[in-house]
């Protein structure tokens, strides 16, 4: 587990418009290259596990994501500096480029089978480990 303070460490994403959804456990990835190994060779992940993939301000470029060498598909949040989520995708594995409709800070990917609980104009916390 990582301490607070660190650029990654463990965080619990929850999403308040809808209390009733699970929380994801996941690893805040602040790092360029916690940000660039995400999910990358992993071939599975466990239901409640995520990452939120962590940029300095909103926008839709640096927010994009790939799925090179993702060999399993994610559900993929976009959510901007109000803890909005502002785009979501089921995103394939092995396609090259996923990206926000709208500038975003934060990008949650997490389990498949979820894809749906976190919807466009849901308010999200973060409550880090």
């Amino acid at each position: 587990m990582f301490k607070h303070g660190m650029k990654d460490h463990s965080v619990t994403i929850r999403n308040l418009s809808n209390p009733a959804i699970a929380p994801i456990r996941g690893k805040w990835c602040q790092s360029f290259l916690a940000r660039l190994r995400g999910f990358t060779f992993r071939s599975q992940l466990k239901p409640e596990e995520g990452l939120v993939l962590v940029e300095s301000r909103d926008s839709r470029i640096e927010t994009s994501i790939h799925m090179l060498f993702v060999w399993t598909d994610l559900a993929v949040a976009w959510v901007n500096s109000q803890n909005q989520v502002v785009d979501t995708v089921l995103a394939k594995a092995w396609r090259p480029f996923y990206g926000p409709i709208k500038p975003a800070r934060y990008v949650i990917e997490y389990h498949p089978a979820r894809y749906g609980e976190l919807q466009i104009g849901d308010q999200i916390a973060f409550d880090h480990d």
